[in-house]
């Protein structure tokens, strides 16, 4: 079975001009885009449910054990899934 790609997360550190957009503090899926991330911005997923371009700088991403990354990654799935 192939494994499928990891997850990653980021936690918001500044939400300033995107105060609707982004909560202070809280942890985002980083959707994968090495183009606009050679930029210095990060697709996320935000309080809009899709996805937008947004300043690396505004978050930091965080690594967790594999057992909290999986079940991250299905907590976020379920989310998605709602949201269809």
């Amino acid at each position: 079975m192939a494994r499928s790609p990891r997850k990653r997360f980021a936690v918001c550190v500044d939400n300033a001009d995107y105060l609707a957009s982004l909560e202070l503090h809280k942890l985002y899926q980083i959707l994968s885009d090495p183009t606009v991330e050679a930029e210095g911005e990060l697709r996320i997923v935000d309080e809009s449910g899709e996805d937008y371009l947004y300043e690396a700088d505004r978050f930091l991403e965080v690594e967790f054990p594999p057992r909290t990354d999986r079940a991250l990654k299905r907590s976020f799935e379920r989310v998605g899934e709602a949201r269809e």
